[in-house]
């Protein structure tokens, strides 16, 4: 096919800071609009009408269905998830106390943004951005812990080990996922320092303990656009990113969003979509919550998460994960294709007990595999304990012994809720 046109080129920082920057070619095709296509009037409406709220919460049925299928079929897994959930403990209290510290120096009334976005990336983050904290995106149940006079939000990434993450999905990877968040934790209490010392206030989200969706927040500060997979694809490590919001009173100037031609390369591209194992991508883009977007289904992805180690597919096999922003997109406007696509070096997996798939390849799974419980644990509790007391009548033995039944299983319920959900991935308590 012929060569593409440049429309423009994007320059970014390079991938650590002694590395020199780069410049990202974006065809005159793929050209769209910076950042994601949103609606804000719809945006706005939904939050208030219809908060967002946490999987962890919403979906509290799904988790701790999780925690018991995960013991049969990914017993490996279920050990590392909970070593995790011990060492990321003592991160997420510090993390809650930071909103409540106070600041160690005195600010100069000088602007801060280029103080602190170089103190960030000599601390390891490989991309740092600006933006006004949009409490929009903030989940219900977090809402009243999310201190208002901190305004603007630095948004971090950190980069998940490379070589690890190619294995997906593996334990290989799910270890290098959870030692991210250990290295995230240990930079923010060191860029938090860094910050009261110029004479501000901190509140740090992530690892684990979020205010909300934090993608939006990132996309506005200019570090990437949202992928058909549903994760933020950014400019050096796609979506092998982990990411952290620390919000601030700091004096700072806001990015602006950037347009890095990836809304419409991922329409070209399609590989995510072709590769799920459980067929949990969708296509086509539709508005949902005032945002354009390839909404997951969640049904179809998280069964296969919960017996395959996280499972992981859709970041493995795309490209700008793989390969790089600026290597995918050079290629595109050299050949007008999609670097790596429809060979297995990109493409390729393996299931642990389902074998290797190479290209064109997808596994089939047994009759009730993706029979998962949806919604809220304790009103899935409840509903049952309506028809058991129901079937007993009149006899009081039978009556109690449902109720004393039925108070454990919520009192479990309830409980279990507070566990880290998957790899320290959100958190309901």
């Amino acid at each position: 096919m012929a060569r593409r046109r440049v429309g423009y080129t994007v320059n970014r920082p390079g991938r650590r800071v002694e590395d020199p920057p780069v410049e990202i070619p974006v065809a005159k095709d793929l050209q769209s609009v910076p950042g994601t296509p949103i609606r804000d009037n719809e945006v706005t409406y939904y939050a208030r009408e219809y908060p967002l709220e946490s999987v962890a919460v919403e979906h509290s049925a799904s988790s701790l269905w999780a925690l018991d299928v995960r013991e049969d079929a990914a017993p490996k897994t279920a050990d590392l998830y909970r070593q995790h959930q011990e060492e990321i403990g003592p991160v997420v209290e510090w993390l809650k106390s930071t909103g409540d510290m106070e600041p160690t120096g005195e600010p100069t009334g000088k602007d801060v943004t280029e103080a602190i976005r170089a103190k960030a990336r000599e601390l390891g983050y490989g991309e740092v951005g600006f933006t006004n904290f949009d409490r929009r995106f903030a989940y219900k149940s977090k809402r009243q812990y999310i201190k208002g006079d901190l305004r603007n939000a630095i948004c971090l990434a950190v980069e998940q080990d490379y070589i690890a993450t190619q294995s997906l999905p593996s334990l290989e990877a799910e270890s290098a996922h959870g030692d991210t968040h250990m290295r995230q934790a240990e930079m923010a209490n060191e860029l938090v320092d860094f910050i009261h010392s110029l004479g501000y206030r901190t509140q740090v989200w992530g690892p684990t303990w979020h205010f909300g969706a934090m993608i939006p927040l990132f996309v506005k500060a200019g570090l990437g656009q949202l992928g058909i997979n549903g994760q933020l694809l950014s400019p050096h490590f796609g979506s092998r990113a982990r990411l952290q919001i620390i919000t601030t009173n700091a004096l700072i100037t806001h990015d602006r969003p950037v347009d890095y031609g990836v809304t419409k390369f991922c329409e070209i591209c399609q590989i995510c979509f072709m590769r799920c194992p459980g067929r949990a991508i969708n296509q086509n883009k539709i508005w949902y919550r005032g945002v354009e977007k390839s909404k997951l289904d969640f049904r179809r992805c998280r069964p296969v998460m919960t017996s395959y180690s996280g499972c992981g597919v859709c970041m493995k096999v795309c490209p700008i994960q793989r390969y790089g922003m600026p290597q995918v997109m050079s290629h595109y406007i050299e050949t007008a294709e999609v670097l790596g696509k429809g060979t297995e070096n990109l493409e390729a997996y393996t299931l642990e007990d389902k074998g290797y798939f190479k290209t064109g390849q997808l596994p089939k799974f047994e009759p009730g595999f993706f029979d998962m419980p949806m919604g809220r644990s304790e009103d899935l509790v409840m509903d049952e304990y309506r028809e058991r007391i129901q079937d007993v009548n009149g006899d009081a033995g039978a009556r109690e012994a449902v109720w004393m039944e039925f108070r454990e299983k919520l009192d479990k319920a309830l409980e279990r809720r507070d566990i880290p959900v998957d790899m320290g991935m959100d958190l309901g308590g």
